[in-house]
């Protein structure tokens, strides 16, 4: 756990695959100046420690450890994306009396009916067959695994040093398709019940948000939706523009 910068307000901020908590390196030095910066490396992301599987309920509940410690009786903005945002919005679901603001990055309503019912025949199978590879990878481990989810990287065009992934990092595929660490059982709908800023890039084979999420969010006054022509790591592959959008609408809601 990381903790940086001053202010009276927190910013927690999560990551996905297959980052760590490094990946917010432009982020802290852009709010530090206005708000408390707390980040962490999600459980099962460092490849130095031993790989295993952890379960929806442990990933949430080591958020609300880390918020609880850092943050002792504060309302907190999270900053999620990727598998961030998948672990964050089930936090922010079962925690809404800790949650101020949620800027979600690029995944928004990924898998519901309304999201799926938009995929094209080739995107579908283009998100199935990405999402088990790195399921399989994680079941083989290993330096096969890691060559695996390197490749998917460098395919994908990950800004992540490659020498830094690793098929660790695939379990929550693995939870989500091969059911290990007890699948995606007491999975909540996420509902914003406070402001929410969405980001996300248009430059990609397919969306992990639906059109009807994008209605729903700008239906609400305090809401902001913002695209970017990027891939999916905005915050990487337009610092200062992501940076912009953020701290504006951090600035408008406080």
């Amino acid at each position: 756990m990381v903790l940086e910068g001053r202010g009276a307000k927190a910013v927690v901020m999560i990551h996905g695959w297959p980052d760590t908590y490094r990946l917010w390196d432009p982020q802290v030095a852009a709010l530090q100046d206005r708000y408390r910066c707390l980040r962490f490396t999600l459980p099962g992301f460092d490849a130095a420690q031993p790989g295993r599987a952890y379960s929806l309920d442990e990933v949430v509940e080591t958020i609300r450890r880390v918020v609880e410690r850092a943050c002792p009786g504060l309302k907190v903005t999270l900053l999620l994306h990727d598998w961030g945002c998948f672990y964050g919005y089930q936090f922010a679901a079962r925690y809404p009396a800790m949650v101020e603001r949620v800027v979600g990055v690029d995944v928004g309503d990924g898998g519901s009916r309304r999201h799926r019912a938009e995929l094209s025949a080739r995107q579908m199978l283009g998100i199935i067959a990405y999402q088990v590879w790195l399921a399989l990878a994680w079941r083989i481990g290993g330096r096969a695994g890691d060559a695996m989810a390197r490749r998917l990287a460098r395919a994908f065009r990950c800004p992540t040093e490659q020498a830094s992934i690793s098929w660790k990092m695939g379990y929550p595929y693995a939870v989500r398709w091969l059911g290990v660490a007890g699948g995606v059982r007491g999975l909540r709908a996420f509902e914003p019940h406070c402001p929410m800023l969405f980001l996300y890039g248009e430059k990609k084979p397919f969306m992990f948000h639906s059109r009807a999420w994008l209605e729903r969010l700008t239906a609400q006054p305090r809401n902001r939706v913002v695209a970017f022509k990027t891939g999916h790591w905005i915050m990487v592959q337009d610092p200062e523009g992501f940076n912009a959008a953020v701290r504006d609408w951090l600035a408008k809601t406080d």
